[in-house]
């Protein structure tokens, strides 16, 4: 239907702006070119707009068509089962509750059950439906720690789509290269012109994915720019020969050590120092041999330590007081210039003693095989054994700790770690449980997972949440059953149960599903003792509840993705 209205006079040079601006002050203020107050002026106000619109318009230049982007490209892995991508729908759909505090309810929390069944889902090489994929990059633009798994499930397409929409960069830069396809390993010539005058990232990708493949290739080809790079590249690539690290890697590793940034010289020496047989550790393990012996003339006191309580008890029935090995320590007075150049750093954090920071650097990056020659030919576990003077006892056993992470070495490890029923909790040469958790991930995951389940049995959950966090996921049977074990403890006991929120948490991640049977018996709401937090048996009740729903949750997302 055609309006009637006053004619509208040819708009001038910025009747868009004047027509915008009588829009903003109102009709009644402020009237179109040619229309007088009134009612009509709102129509000829619109009237006019729509003129200058098709005028607008029609002196435009047809502008050239932009490219076609090229067609995404085809991922070979095959389709998911129609369950599991319902399943995953699911998921993608849920969306964290917006309340705070503790997380209350039976239903499972499905946005932690995702990066579970994406890690399932990539270890059978499925691909996902097209239609999923930006729910996918969504929730992994969200997540940082869900992107590794999210990106590696969405496959190519996710480099396709990042480059289509800014929101989803962060996969391009995620990507080795940034996305950018990297030459044939095979291709010397390409491989060479992409280290000479790719971007850094793709320089980056190069080397790991070379390095990966052929570790001496991928050394000598940063060997051919190494003195031309900035520090903070030079760094960065120097840390790509963590992967395959090895004996030929020494002789450029020790012209690292010469070079002018601090921090490249302290990567190199703690790369040659996980190489025991290297110059530098035999270099630092003289330095530290130097540093530590053995006294026979010390006689303990009862009073000392544990080791001291147990030689004094043993010779009391003789009535002669016999002189315990002790471990002795004398520090280094100075740092020189060739421990500089070494890696070990002059100038300790604020706190700490300039002597005891050199001496636990030494000790450190020595290799673990000294001490046995050193103090007597005894094996890891006597040597920590043995009681230290002088309250040396903490700096000797972090450093030997340290060493045992770098060197992987799991007869220290279990040293230090010590028996999962000792009294202490602290172990007798872990300065703390990160120092345990540290320890654990030198060993196999069956023995670390044992060892956990005998440290909770004797000293509960509370002190063993970092040490969960390195087992192997499900847990096993034995891991498993003392988790469950000591959550009833705690129930009967009527502790407060919102202290145990982050244990059940990861129970319900971690557990194996074939545990949920088990659980049944502790669905009902206890009866609660006295001294028991008002409402805890509810909550005890409810928190099972989750779990065990939480693990059939599980064991039917692990049945869907295993349907042909």
């Amino acid at each position: 239907m055609n309006r009637t209205s006053a004619p509208v006079d040819a708009p001038a040079t910025g009747a868009w702006e004047g027509l915008v601006t009588t829009a903003l002050l109102g009709t009644d203020r402020r009237t179109p070119p040619g229309t007088g107050p009134g009612p009509e002026a709102p129509v000829a106000l619109l009237d006019a707009a729509a003129v200058e619109t098709v005028r607008r318009r029609a002196g435009l230049r047809p502008a050239r068509a932009a490219e076609r982007p090229q067609p995404a490209p085809e991922d070979p892995r095959p389709p998911l089962p129609p369950a599991a991508a319902r399943r995953l729908a699911l998921l993608l759909a849920d969306r964290p509750g917006a309340s705070g505090g503790g997380r209350r309810g039976t239903a499972p929390d499905l946005t932690e059950l995702l990066p579970q069944w994406l890690a399932a889902a990539n270890a059978r090489g499925f691909a996902p439906p097209p239609q999923m994929l930006p729910a996918l990059l969504d929730a992994a633009r969200g997540r940082t720690d869900l992107r590794p798994e999210a990106l590696e499930f969405a496959g190519p397409r996710a480099l396709w789509l990042a480059r289509l929409n800014p929101d989803w960069r962060f996969a391009l830069r995620s990507a080795p290269g940034g996305g950018a396809a990297l030459p044939h390993l095979e291709a010397d010539e390409d491989v060479r012109q992409l280290w000479q005058e790719g971007l850094f990232a793709e320089r980056v990708a190069l080397l790991s994915a070379l390095r990966s493949r052929d570790p001496a290739a991928a050394r000598d080809l940063l060997a051919t720019t190494w003195s031309t790079e900035r520090a903070e590249d030079r760094l960065m690539f120097l840390d790509s020969l963590r992967t395959g690290l090895n004996p030929d890697d020494e002789p450029f590793l020790e012209q690292a050590l010469a070079d002018r940034s601090r921090n490249v010289r302290a990567t190199a020496a703690e790369l040659l120092s996980a190489l025991p047989g290297s110059a530098l550790a035999a270099r630092m393990g003289a330095r530290a041999e130097a540093c530590v012996a053995i006294d026979h003339t010390q006689v303990p006191q009862a009073t000392r330590d544990t080791q001291a309580a147990k030689a004094a008890a043993a010779t009391e029935a003789s009535g002669a007081a016999v002189a315990t090995p002790t471990i002795v320590v004398e520090a280094p007075h100075e740092c020189d210039p060739d421990m500089e150049r070494d890696g070990v750093v002059a100038k300790p954090p604020a706190g700490r003693g300039e002597r005891s920071w050199w001496f636990g650097q030494l000790v450190e990056a020595a290799p673990l095989g000294i001490w046995s020659r050193r103090l007597g030919g005894r094996t890891p576990r006597e040597i920590v054994a043995l009681p230290v003077a002088d309250d040396w006892q903490g700096e000797l056993h972090a450093a030997w700790c340290r060493a045992a992470v770098r060197q992987r070495d799991a007869e220290w490890s279990r040293a230090l770690l010590g028996e999962p029923s000792a009294p202490e909790a602290g172990g007798p040469g872990a300065v703390s449980l990160a120092e345990r958790a540290k320890l654990l991930g030198t060993l196999d995951a069956a023995e670390r997972a044992g060892w956990v389940a005998g440290f909770i049995a004797t000293h509960g959950l509370s002190e063993a949440f970092q040490l969960l966090g390195v087992c192997a996921v499900p847990w096993a049977p034995p891991l498993g059953r003392a988790v469950v074990d000591a959550l009833n403890i705690a129930r009967d006991a009527g502790s407060y149960p919102w202290s145990f929120s982050g244990v059940m948490g990861l129970a319900e991640r971690c557990l194996d599903p074939s545990e949920a049977g088990r659980l049944d018996a502790l669905l009902a709401v206890p009866d609660e003792p006295e001294n028991a937090s008002p409402g805890a048996g509810g909550y005890w009740a409810e928190a099972f509840q989750r779990l065990v729903t939480t693990l059939r949750l599980r064991a039917a997302m692990t049945e869907e993705l295993n349907t042909p």
